[in-house]
């Protein structure tokens, strides 16, 4: 009786008759949890009541949490940015800005069943915005922050922006546990037409000041699509020849020079067109270009006649250099945008070896069937011909902005702007017996002073009162020297010459992103407790 009550205890301890061998069968895996401590382990004790868990960021007891290192304990305060600044002002403040401190797009109290933004439509139409802006020349901060702008508009807050040279990529997250939307776009081709440029600028500035919809955004972005250029193309070849005719004078040419320097880079100009038609890339064009004013100098020192004709050369390099891409590309490189720095100086150096290639070929050709009549010491003679110089310094600035296709108002403003800069560089250089180089990039910071502050002014890009008035400022007699040389295999004086003229042309790139740098001192700041932040890096680490 004894044993068999303290057998059935032992079977069924709960005192539960209806559990008994059953119970006694091994279960499978999924009848527990992995975690479910063995037969005959006791349960750990259960915590005490006043033991939370804490997460592995949250500052020990008795740290007190310091604004930039931790979060404050009620938040970061709110930025505001005025929207009386610019919007490149603005948005390049916010993108310096992380992620979690940026201002909230202002948008209408949103009910539970309304849908959210059109994602893909807004994505679309940021990437056509920088398409235009980036194929237009525009440099890759700008780009991108006319990119965060547009998307910032149409209430895509947690949105970033990449430019790559040629590609664009935006990517917008929701939220931390959404998964994010990415497009991208690449830009095939490129243009000059500032007109354009600045059509879009204005388009920019209406969606994040005056907050068009979408189906408006569209229309005028096709409109700017659809419109033609400005100036016809007959134009455009009377403006490249009276560029190169204008620079002629400006190193010393007479009438003679001048008009044979805009007739051999009218004939360029047209050779370049055809090229053009027939799909052959840019380097081919600029190596077409460049042939029929070196064949002009050669031609005027074959026959005796007593011209300068290394001006007339000299001219026609003025109306090939690829300024606009220099300073585009040394600005991206000082902004931190290395990537496409590299590409586009990459850009310039084919571009100036396709001039190379097109001068030399008729440099070695005039140096051997009449070397005696190519002297390069013959175009170092210095006139000091100051109002000649200054209108035709002036007259170089307004072909310049034509080629540009730029806005009609904005034609006489560049060209003032580069007057001014010929001036300050003449009374540097040529009374003050300043260095070339250090008084090219004063006078390439004014211009590019002046032409931050005419844009900030008008609200729109700073390049069409920029990139014509740097042309005086070109390195054109400098590489001419350093062509010839090497066509008389005499390199050491080649080289010499040849870094004389990159040297000059990184003063202009330097000077002009400088001056616009200068300008921020003179500017309003977007808003209080917002700045424009840069990188912080020391001694290179």
């Amino acid at each position: 009786m004894v044993e068999r009550q303290r057998g059935s205890s032992t079977a069924n301890p709960d005192g539960d008759p209806g559990r008994g061998a059953e119970d006694r069968k091994p279960q499978s895996d999924e009848a527990h949890s992995a975690f479910t401590p063995p037969l005959g382990v006791p349960l750990p004790a259960p915590p005490p009541e006043d033991d939370h868990p804490t997460s592995e960021f949250a500052l020990p007891k008795g740290v007190v949490a310091p604004h930039p290192a931790y979060t404050p304990p009620y938040g970061i305060p709110k930025v505001s940015l005025t929207k009386e600044a610019p919007w490149q002002d603005r948005m390049r403040t916010m993108l310096r800005m992380p992620v979690l401190e940026r201002p909230v797009p202002e948008r209408p109290e949103k009910h539970a069943e309304e849908p959210g933004p059109p994602v893909p439509r807004i994505l679309d139409l940021t990437l056509r915005i920088g398409e235009l802006l980036l194929a237009g020349g525009e440099g890759a901060e700008d780009v991108e922050a006319a990119m965060f702008g547009v998307a910032h508009a149409y209430g895509l807050a947690r949105c970033e922006p990449t430019v790559t040279f040629t590609l664009l990529t935006v990517s917008y997250q929701p939220s931390l546990i959404d998964d994010p939307v990415t497009a991208n776009r690449t830009v095939r081709r490129r243009g000059t037409d500032y007109n354009r440029l600045a059509a879009v600028f204005r388009l920019v500035h209406d969606i994040t000041t005056q907050g068009l919809t979408l189906e408006e955004a569209y229309g005028r972005l096709a409109e700017i699509r659809r419109n033609r250029h400005p100036y016809p193309s007959w134009a455009l070849t009377l403006a490249s020849g009276l560029l190169a005719g204008a620079a002629s004078l400006l190193v010393g040419g007479g009438l003679v020079v001048f008009m044979a320097a805009a007739a051999g880079a009218m004939l360029g100009d047209r050779l370049a067109w055809l090229a053009s038609g027939r799909g052959l890339p840019e380097f081919y064009q600029f190596v077409a270009a460049a042939m029929p004013p070196a064949a002009m100098g050669v031609a005027l020192s074959a026959t005796g006649t007593p011209v300068q004709a290394s001006a007339v050369i000299t001219g026609g390099l003025f109306a090939l250099i690829p300024g606009r891409a220099l300073v585009a590309g040394v600005q991206d490189g000082l902004t931190g945008f290395y990537i496409t720095a590299a590409a586009r100086l990459l850009e310039v150096g084919y571009l100036i070896a396709g001039i190379v290639c097109g001068v030399l070929v008729v440099l070695y050709g005039g140096v051997h069937v009449g070397g005696r009549t190519l002297n390069p010491e013959a175009a170092l003679v210095h006139r000091e011909r100051p109002v000649i110089q200054i209108v035709a310094a002036m007259l170089l600035v307004f072909a310049f902005a034509l080629l540009l296709q730029q806005e009609r108002h904005t034609v006489l403003l560049v060209t003032l702007n580069g007057g001014v800069a010929w001036v300050v560089y003449g009374a540097l250089a040529d009374t003050a017996g300043l260095d070339p180089v250090p008084a090219t990039a004063i006078a390439a910071g004014l211009v590019g002073l002046f032409g931050q502050l005419l844009s900030r002014y008008r609200y729109t890009s700073a390049l069409p009162y920029v990139t014509a008035a740097i042309g005086p400022l070109l390195p054109g007699s400098a590489t001419y020297f350093a062509l010839l040389n090497f066509a008389k295999n005499e390199l050491n004086t080649g080289i010499s010459a040849i870094t004389k003229a990159a040297a000059l042309a990184l003063a202009i790139a330097i000077g002009v992103n400088l001056g616009s740098e200068m300008s921020r001192m003179f500017l309003k700041i977007p808003g209080e407790g917002a700045t424009r932040r840069a990188a912080k890096r020391t001694r290179g680490f």
